[in-house]
């Protein structure tokens, strides 16, 4: 197929125009866009950055060679985390050499120009496209949230594609970016389970991992859900669907901005496949996502996708002064830890034994002790990936649970929650 290049991305390309760095990102996006069977480029508004995270040092070098030649992001560009806590850097146990590779990406990033975020959530952190903006992200619960909620378009971009349509404002026309794939093909009913569940927040997580499951990477429409849920109940459901499958958009019907009713996410169309969601179904799914069922736990991780500071805030109330015999994790943005500082409830947690794990997460790089043990969490995310990541047995329940299960070193689940 035969790319059809603007005037200034064929300076650019040509060396006439531009830096160094320019012409190498550009280069990456169009072979991307050839590969993808793109048959051009369009501007994109904005960029997050997941390829800060350290997997090896090729990633380093890659962006300290666009940094030196002379690369800068043109449109805004968040960072995804990273490896290290850059405020507390002893905290990761990274062996020295990968620990200062890890430090040279975060840095490079800074250098060309990114906002040093270091979330995975930055719709908490003011970055909000609106509905309709073409932009690149990567992380895949933030792809999925800001498809899903905000109405933006992009794909799943992943690490060195990510920086480099930063550096062009470009991306490659296909997927999400075109109207017509938005349309759904698959319906999700849960207008029949019971409505006490539907106003719990655990439910959410738990219905995101059955979206990834059943639709892999098809989009699909989910209709029955109350309105009014949280951002932070959206953010947990996106994250579900996109870590147990490859989720990028869902029209959550009445939520999703293309999605005022289920006509419209189905672009006019008819379904090629409706699935009732049944109270058995949910159960299964929340079962899934525990490996350990009982017995003492070794700790409590929260925070996949990133806590939000209505989250700690929850969970100080939960706790009503008691501390916890286990340490819990909570994953956060710096951005979230400034607010708790202005009122001291960063010390009211630590003070529970709360141990905070700022610009990284623990699935991502090594904080929790090297010794297999049981973690419980109310992410399915966590859930998903525990195992695989960390050696540790998840076991899921909900934020109470967790507080709960922290302050007596076991696993206590209130099984009212799912009635």
């Amino acid at each position: 197929m035969q790319m059809m290049l603007t005037d200034a991305e064929k300076a650019i390309l040509g060396g006439a125009a531009g830096t160094v760095g320019d012409r190498m990102a550009l280069e990456v996006v169009t072979e991307a866009a050839r590969m993808l069977g793109a048959d051009r480029l369009i501007e994109i508004h904005s960029s997050h950055i997941d390829g800060c995270l350290y997997h090896g040092d090729s990633g380093a070098l890659y962006c300290e060679k666009l940094a030196e030649n002379g690369a800068r992001v043109k449109v805004p560009a968040t960072t995804n985390v990273g490896a290290l806590n850059l405020l507390n850097p002893d905290q990761c146990r990274l062996p020295p050499d990968q620990r200062k590779m890890a430090y040279r990406l975060m840095v490079a990033h800074e250098r060309m120009g990114c906002v040093p975020s270091w979330t995975c959530a930055p719709y908490q952190a003011g970055a909000r496209p609106s509905l309709g903006q073409q932009v690149a992200w990567g992380e895949s619960n933030a792809v999925a949230f800001t498809n899903t909620v905000l109405g933006a378009r992009t794909n799943r971009y992943g690490d060195f594609l990510d920086i480099a349509c930063a550096i062009s404002a470009r991306a490659p026309y296909y997927g999400l970016h075109k109207p017509e794939n938005r349309h759904a093909k698959l319906v999700l009913d849960v207008a029949g389970l019971s409505p006490h569940l539907l106003k719990q927040s655990a439910f959410y997580p738990v219905l995101g991992s059955i979206i990834g499951r059943l639709a892999g990477e098809t989009v699909c429409a989910v209709t029955g859900l109350p309105q009014g849920a949280t951002d932070d109940e959206l953010k947990a459901l996106c994250a579900g669907a996109a870590s147990t499958g490859a989720v990028a958009l869902t029209h959550i019907v009445g939520v999703t901005p293309e999605a005022p009713d289920l006509a419209t996410a189905l672009g006019g169309g008819q379904p090629e496949e409706t699935v009732t969601v049944s109270h058995d179904m949910i159960i299964e799914a929340r079962n899934r996502l525990s490996l350990a069922q009982a017995g003492p736990i070794d700790s409590v991780a929260l925070g996949s996708p990133h806590f939000s500071t209505e989250e700690c805030k929850d969970l100080l109330r939960l706790a009503d002064g008691a501390g916890f015999k286990v340490p819990v994790y909570i994953c956060l943005g710096r951005h979230t830890l400034s607010e708790l500082e202005q009122d001291g409830s960063d010390q009211a947690l630590r003070d529970l034994g709360v141990v905070f794990v700022v610009d990284t997460c623990v699935v991502v790089t090594p904080i929790l002790p090297d010794e297999p043990g049981v973690m419980m969490t109310n992410s399915a995310k966590f859930a998903h990936y525990a195992t695989g990541n960390t050696g540790h047995l998840p076991v899921f329940g909900t934020l109470a649970d967790c507080v709960v299960s922290a302050q007596q070193g076991r696993v206590v689940w209130d099984q009212e929650v799912w009635a």
